[in-house]
């Protein structure tokens, strides 16, 4: 992961606009931050969907047409600490079926604390953590041939450009039966006033979050970065629905990375892309899904309409 790492930020800062990936915002500190973040009042995405798990559990029973007596894998891809997904496991217990859960995550940090807290909670539930990129992580699963109910929720497909969501969307669909579904949480197109908040908190602590990304590359990196000389922007346009972040440099200065290896030179004002944040109608969603093996079935909102979740059938 570390040579990773260095490659992909080597690429990012050589690149015009500089961009980094968000994937690597999450080290111990990030995940950390992160669970900060989602309780936040400005952070409306994890109550919205966290609704929806809390009272329409049934709804996605339904529409996955599950049954009492069949073996399935709930697998949840960017499990982190599974809040929404702890609510689904309560109401399947509660109702009799039979399952095992496999919460895949990039963190180590957030796999280790995942199994701790739902051992607790869930002393019956069988669990296999499953640690990588999810793709490699369904690729080792290729010969499984149990059914599955895929969770890829927290609007987490809203990393991804438009392009790269049909991508992975049609990658996913590609590794699935016509037996497994997936669930997808999506965040709807809002106001600006709704939005822009949640990434930009009155108490700084997506500030904290972006630029920690600065301090871990400090560490793990040999990067000498100032994190005092950099800021968070966060930018939202009701019209396109994207919202993203940037780390804008307060100053000209120069970075030096692997110990001196590498240099990146920053005019003041100069921003590195560090997120993007796709907010999504039904419009948006089927034109991704075009010439995939997904078919939307169930779109299924909080009561404020901030949210949804989709649930998507494999037909091949």
């Amino acid at each position: 992961m570390e040579n990773q790492f260095l490659k992909d930020v080597i690429d990012g800062l050589s690149s015009n606009p500089k961009r980094l990936s968000s994937r690597y915002f999450y080290d111990e500190i990030g995940d950390t931050l992160f669970q900060q973040i989602m309780e936040l009042p400005e952070y409306y995405l994890t109550r919205s969907e966290l609704e929806i798990f809390q009272t329409k559990c049934d709804q996605f029973i339904k529409s996955t047409s599950l049954d009492k007596t069949t073996y399935f894998e709930l697998v949840d891809l960017g499990a982190g600490d599974a809040t929404k997904t702890k609510e689904f496991i309560k109401y399947l217990h509660k109702k009799g079926f039979s399952f095992s859960y496999v919460p895949v995550d990039i963190s180590r940090n957030a796999l280790n604390n995942l199994k701790t807290t739902l051992s607790t909670e869930f002393p019956e539930l069988r669990i296999q953590t499953e640690l990588g990129d999810y793709f490699e992580v369904l690729n080792r699963a290729e010969h499984n041939l149990k059914p599955k109910v895929v969770l890829f929720l927290g609007s987490n497909i809203g990393n991804l450009t438009d392009e790269q969501a049909h991508d992975f969307l049609s990658k996913l669909s590609d590794l699935l039966l016509p037996q497994d579904f997936l669930i997808l949480g999506v965040d709807l197109i809002k106001p600006r006033s709704i939005v822009l908040p949640a990434y930009n908190d009155s108490q700084n602590i997506t500030a904290e979050f972006n630029l920690n990304l600065l301090v871990r590359m400090n560490k793990e990196l040999q990067t000498n970065f100032k994190v005092e000389n950099f800021k968070h922007v966060p930018k939202y346009s009701e019209e396109t629905g994207i919202a993203e972040s940037f780390l804008e440099s307060n100053v000209d200065q120069t970075i030096q990375l692997n110990g001196g290896k590498k240099e990146f030179h920053f005019r003041k004002g100069e921003r590195i892309h560090t997120e993007i944040s796709r907010k999504y109608n039904d419009e948006i969603l089927n034109q991704i899904l075009k010439n995939t093996h997904f078919e939307i079935v169930k779109k299924i909102t909080d009561s404020q309409k901030y949210f949804a979740n989709f649930v998507l059938k494999i037909t091949k």
